[in-house]
């Protein structure tokens, strides 16, 4: 089965939580600032999804706006502009609305059957249930290659996302301003978050705060197994001037299809670039395979020219568990958040990172 993308919410609100106020004048709750980090998310992702109400009333063009971006995502291999994507139940879309008409890219459109005949000119249509199904929704665009998926709205489909624990990330722009309307479109509707949040950073863009959220992913019981193993092949490293580590790269079901540990075969291989060696990158089980690694996988390193990290992405790999996060003792490590930016899936287990410390005490400032 093909991975489905990784999902992230982006959503600006005032301070008691409105998309906009109940005027026919949009109301602006962003800054420069804040746009041009959106406009970096909309580069790093391979498709942009909003609501057909937000089609409708806000008539965005999702295009990504900087010509630098752009050029970056050219020069990658990927296409000039992100996909477009909306769902409606209906299929009451206007045709000359600007997600059809601005922009050279795919369109899709996800509706019930025939709901939408007179769309079938400007836009791809799928068949995507009554009402629309968001899983039916994400499997389709997995298998269209999106690996990544950027969701702007509205409030409705915001609030689909969260309650059907289908959302990866949630950045949330807070706005200085109160609008008090219950008029107004509210940034969440009624129903529950089965997957809870993590506040992972705030930051200030001028007078508007920058929440940013991932879903607090849990371990599973055969995960802890798999991982336990990994930090047990630590001890089977040759004596080292770096980090001891070890690896496994396992199937759903807990199958073994490769180990690793630092040192294996040549004194300078990391772990998780042994076990991958002992897999073709293109084997069709690394699809829904996990990687196991005692420690965060490397993002920059001087002894190969691809860091860990490169190398697992490099594969259809979709899950990363790791134990401890890398010190700073010889780069700054970017690990996870590189394999997050790219919709892998990173499950830290920090309960079993003393059992990594123990196997790198000889390193400076490293205490079990």
């Amino acid at each position: 089965m093909t991975a489905r993308p990784h999902v992230v919410l982006s959503a600006a609100q005032s301070l008691d939580g409105y998309l906009d106020d109940a005027s026919s004048t949009r109301l602006l709750l962003s800054n420069e600032d804040d746009f041009a980090e959106v406009d970096r998310l909309r580069a790093e992702s391979d498709a942009i999804l909003v609501g057909a109400g937000t089609v409708r009333a806000d008539n965005p063009r999702l295009l990504v706006r900087s010509a630098e971006l752009r050029r970056e995502r050219l020069a990658a291999g990927r296409p000039e502009q992100p996909i477009k994507v909306t769902v409606t139940s209906s299929g009451k879309l206007d045709p000359t609305a600007r997600f059809f008409t601005t922009g050279d890219t795919t369109k899709l459109v996800y509706a019930p059957p025939m709901a939408a005949d007179e769309l079938r000119d400007v836009a791809t249509l799928v068949d995507a249930g009554t009402p629309p199904e968001l899983e039916r929704i994400l499997d389709d665009l997995g298998a269209r290659g999106v690996r990544r998926l950027l969701v702007e709205g509205g409030g409705a489909v915001h609030t689909q996302f969260l309650a059907a624990g289908l959302a990866d990330e949630l950045r949330l722009a807070v706005a200085p301003i109160t609008v008090g309307d219950p008029r107004a479109p509210r940034f969440l509707g009624p129903g529950a978050v089965p997957r809870p949040l993590r506040l992972a950073e705030v930051r200030q863009l001028g007078d508007v705060a920058v929440l940013h959220y991932r879903v607090a992913a849990e371990p599973s019981a055969l995960d802890v197994l798999r991982l336990r193993q990994a930090i047990a092949l630590a001890d089977e490293c040759p004596p080292s001037s770096t980090f001891r580590v070890g690896a496994v790269i396992a199937a759903p079901d807990g199958t073994v299809l490769a180990t690793g540990h630092s040192g294996e075969g040549d004194p300078r291989n990391h772990a998780e670039e042994a076990a991958l060696a002992k897999l073709l990158p293109d084997d069709a089980r690394l699809a829904t395979a996990t990687m196991y690694s005692s420690l965060e996988p490397c993002s920059a390193r001087a002894s190969h020219p691809r860091s860990c990290t490169q190398l697992i992405l490099a594969t259809a790999i979709p899950r990363v568990v790791m134990a401890w996060r890398e010190p700073s003792l010889f780069v700054e490590a970017e690990g996870v958040e590189q394999l997050t930016a790219a919709g892998r899936q990173v499950i830290e287990v920090p309960a079993l990172a003393a059992d990594v410390r123990r196997a790198n005490t000889h390193l400076p400032g490293v205490r079990p």
